[in-house]
């Protein structure tokens, strides 16, 4: 899983389905996502490309997007954002969202 800035997340992003999970090292809930997200990486990495951005260091892209509360699991298609999940989820629920888009 890669981990993207403020000046590679355009970029690594633009294209196929992407979920970038928005996280920062004090949150608890986010440590409890990222093996969930890696565990996914795994299974269907092919399909999606995965990334993590640390909110506290890359607040530009956190703000562009209005990230106010993290966990926040961003899944872009072709470069468009088209869904957003909020808070912790189970890789079933994260899951079926990104069949939708595969």
């Amino acid at each position: 899983m890669k981990e993207l800035t403020d000046k590679t997340f355009e970029s690594e992003t633009s294209t196929g389905v992407t979920l970038t999970d928005f996280w920062a090292t004090w949150c608890g809930p986010c440590r409890m996502q990222s093996p969930v997200i890696e565990q996914l990486d795994e299974e269907i990495g092919d399909k999606v490309s995965f990334s993590k951005v640390d909110v506290d260091q890359n607040t530009e892209v956190a703000s562009k997007f209005g990230i106010m509360s993290i966990p926040t699991l961003l899944i872009k298609k072709d470069g468009a954002v088209v869904d957003t999940l909020v808070g912790y989820h189970a890789k079933e629920q994260i899951q079926a969202k990104l069949e939708q888009y595969i």
